[in-house]
């Protein structure tokens, strides 16, 4: 089975077992839909858990689980990272994509001169995406995943081509 993260425990939240997630997902609804199972990688150890209750506070997704209605049995799972099945991943519409498939696509400019390589997909505080692009002999580069600097993400060809203007480099 091939796992994705979609978040990770941040804390509990009540004594009720409800877990404070802070998610990595823009599908937390679906996710963590009553009756949907997620994995929390736990010493090692990717163990199913099924949704039962969700909500949002604060921002923050609130989930428990079936089973485990207590702090007491959750609480051990703070700082463990979520994940789902990547079977249970819906396919997007063209033009979207899922971060994990971005990172170790090939970044070329406008010209075809190569830059580096995508090496992670970083949140900033609700503006939008930034793609770190590790570049050979030269610090990573923050490229904003927007349309101003993404011109094309090709999957067939495993690269994505930015529009560089001066100080982005």
């Amino acid at each position: 089975m091939e796992y994705i993260r979609i978040g990770r425990v941040i804390n509990t939240h009540g004594i009720k077992g409800e877990l404070k997630i802070r998610s990595e997902s823009d599908f937390d609804e679906e996710r963590y839909a009553q009756g949907s199972t997620v994995y929390i990688l736990y010493e090692g150890k990717y163990i199913p858990f099924v949704c039962d209750t969700y909500r949002v506070h604060k921002g923050f997704p609130l989930v428990s689980f079936k089973e485990h209605k207590d702090i007491n049995l959750v609480e051990k799972y703070k700082g463990c990272p979520v994940f789902i099945d990547a079977a249970d991943r819906d396919e997007l519409e063209d033009g979207r994509h899922y971060v994990d498939d971005l990172i170790g696509m090939k970044v070329k400019d406008e010209e075809g001169r190569t830059i580096g390589e995508v090496k992670d997909v970083e949140e900033t505080l609700g503006a939008n995406l930034n793609l770190r692009i590790a570049r050979e002999g030269q610090k990573d580069a923050l490229v904003p995943y927007v349309p101003a600097f993404i011109r094309d993400v090709n999957d067939e060809e495993n690269t994505i081509v930015i529009h560089v203007i001066e100080g982005l480099l």
